[in-house]
Formats: C-alpha cells, structure tokens, sequence
C-alpha cells in the first residue's frame, strides 16, 4: 500500500486494490484534495484511521441527461411543496450529513478535519451545496465538489421524505444547463441507481476528468 508524505503526488491509479484503495496518508490541504479529485481519486475514511485515498474501477456516474425522474417525484417537483437553492447553507447542509442517521450506517465518515478542508474549498468557490427547504426549514440537500464541467457529488441527507431526491433532481438539472458533463457518484447504491447512474470503466472517467475538469 502507498503512504503518502508531504509530496503533492499520488500513485498511477492502476495500483489502488480492488476496492479501488491506492494511498494512506497525506493531509486534506486544499491543494492535495483538487489534486485528487482531478485525477479521479476521493479521500473516504473513519475519524480514527489514517486518511485513506480511493479510485474504484469501475466508477459509479451520472450522465446529467440520463437522469431518470419517475412520475411522483414529476409531481413533487412541480407542486411548490419543497424549494430550492444553491449554495445558501453550505454549513449547515455538510453539518447534516454529518449527523443524520442513514438505515443501515453506524457512525459518520465526515470528520472535524473532513468538514474543515470541504468549508474551506467552499469559501473557495470549489465546494458546493444544494438546498431543499420546507416552511423555511432546511431538510434535505448534498454538497460535492465542482471543478470545470464535472460535479463530484460527496454526502446528501433528508430528514422529510423525498427531499434529498427533491434537491438532487434539481441540482441535477441545473448542472444540465450549466453544461456539467459528469457527475461523479463515486460508489454504487441502488438510489442513485433508481435515478440514473451507473456503472463506467475508469479509463473512461478520467478520460472525461482530463477533458473537462479545467484545473
């Protein structure tokens, strides 16, 4: 296994494990973490372990105009119940997907360090949040990191039915008009499945990073 040092380096991805595992180590600085994700890699690790550093073969996408909406999130979307915005609560949103529980999760990856590094790629124009509200209450959203034409989404939480899918759909649509190619969803669930993503090799994905991440 790779251990990092204080090098702004990582090992050709060809060497992570077939977990997609290439590094230990290193530290989230904001030069290491856009390093990373250029090249297609994500830092996804337990408070008490070393930062551990992933580029899983094949990668989970969305193609922003392959995203599936079924007729009652149509619905959802256009009765005015929930509203929507960008970048209005950043703090709270990484904040909530911190301490929301998840059926079937024990514990959070987002630690202190984790929410630090992200807030301040935000405060950089680099790290975006998407909002649902209800009543003036926050009560679902994502946040993830946007550099050129790719969105690499991160963590989302809800804490009404449907809110978290309200904010992605939406999200999802205005990266569409935004001409974002790619979103990154990292690791497979049967959700994001449900919604469109899927399955590429990763020769393919940071083919596509090379072409339109622009960093």
């Amino acid at each position: 296994m790779f251990i990092l040092n204080n090098d702004q380096y990582f090992p050709p991805l060809d060497t992570a494990d077939e977990n997609g595992l290439l590094a230990i180590g290193g530290d989230l600085s904001t030069e290491r973490l856009l390093l990373a994700y250029k090249n297609g890699i994500f830092p996804w690790y337990n408070e008490d372990e070393p930062i551990c550093w992933w580029s899983p073969s094949p990668r989970f996408v969305l193609y922003p105009s392959e995203i599936n909406i079924s007729s009652s999130m149509k619905t959802i979307l256009n009765n005015g119940k929930f509203r929507f915005t960008v970048n209005r609560a950043f703090t709270q949103v990484i904040q909530s997907c911190k301490t929301v529980t998840r059926k079937g999760q024990e514990g959070t990856w987002i630690s202190p360090a984790m929410q630090s590094a992200y807030t301040n790629l935000h405060e950089l124009g680099y790290a975006h949040s998407a909002e649902t509200w209800l009543d003036g209450k926050l009560v679902g959203g994502l946040y993830g990191i946007r550099l050129g034409n790719i969105f690499f989404g991160e963590s989302m939480f809800s804490i009404k039915s449907n809110a978290s899918k309200f904010a992605f759909i939406s999200y999802v649509k205005q990266l569409q008009k935004e001409n974002v190619k790619l979103i990154d969803c990292q690791l497979h669930t049967n959700h994001l499945e449900s919604l469109g993503a899927r399955m590429i090799d990763r020769k393919i994905f940071t083919k596509i990073l090379a072409a339109e991440t622009g960093v």
